[in-house]
């Protein structure tokens, strides 16, 4: 069991950009409901590409801050969980030890483990550094996201408690190593898109390089540029 700091945030506008974003979260003032699409209260701007059933709640690990500050001292996205938009903080938990398909009670919500997270351009302008989105894709230390099985009440203090293991050897890191490593794969590739725990979008990513034999252009996700 593991205990949990609980986060959210309305959209504001980036600093340094013009964009909208709901990345800055904050300590939850008390208990919350945890819906299909994520938390009472909390926000996504760019409902496109964040948010969803899919990518109902987002996890960072705590254990990845102390990491950070030695590589880029101390800044202000690192003074205290938040810092890269995740509505879950907790410690004891990795992308090394978590697998997709995992299934936890939290407060009284159960939900599951979908998908890593995607880093995009945006955590360039909360750092103030300019190749940030790049630096946690390729660390691997990206967090995750949940979907809701069963919907509840969640606050900080509750506990994260493992109920089930659906694919256990299908760790995010080995996810995270498919998609931006070893990236033409083909068993692991095979393997990833019959993964039926695995979101769709990610799947989709092993069907189109298995059919194709390329790799997608990540520039305008992590540079915001094409």
């Amino acid at each position: 069991m593991i205990a949990i700091t609980l986060l959210t945030g309305r959209a504001r506008q980036l600093p340094g950009s013009e964009a909208l974003s709901g990345i800055m979260k904050t300590l939850a003032d008390g208990p919350l409901r945890l819906g299909p699409e994520g938390f009472e209260g909390d926000e996504q701007a760019d409902r496109r590409v964040h948010g969803g059933v899919e990518k109902a709640v987002h996890h960072y690990p705590l254990d990845h801050y102390p990491l950070w500050r030695e590589e880029l001292g101390e800044r202000p996205a690192l003074g205290a969980a938040g810092g890269f938009g995740e509505n879950i903080s907790a410690t004891g938990l990795t992308e090394n030890t978590v697998a997709v398909g995992d299934i936890f009670r939290l407060g009284t919500a159960l939900v599951q483990v979908s998908q890593g997270r995607q880093p995009c351009w945006k955590l360039n302008h909360r750092f103030d550094v300019s190749d940030m989105a790049r630096r946690v894709q390729q660390t691997g230390r990206t967090g995750w996201y949940y979907r809701v099985l069963e919907q509840g009440i969640v606050k900080t203090g509750d506990r994260l408690t493992l109920v089930d293991r659906i694919a256990p050897d299908w760790t995010l890191h080995r996810l995270w190593r498919a998609l931006y490593v070893d990236r033409l794969n083909l068993d692991e590739l095979k393997d990833m898109a019959a993964l039926d725990v695995l979101a769709e979008g990610w799947r989709k990513y092993a069907v189109r390089r298995l059919a194709s034999g390329r790799v997608e252009d990540w520039r305008k996700r992590l540079d915001g540029t094409s």
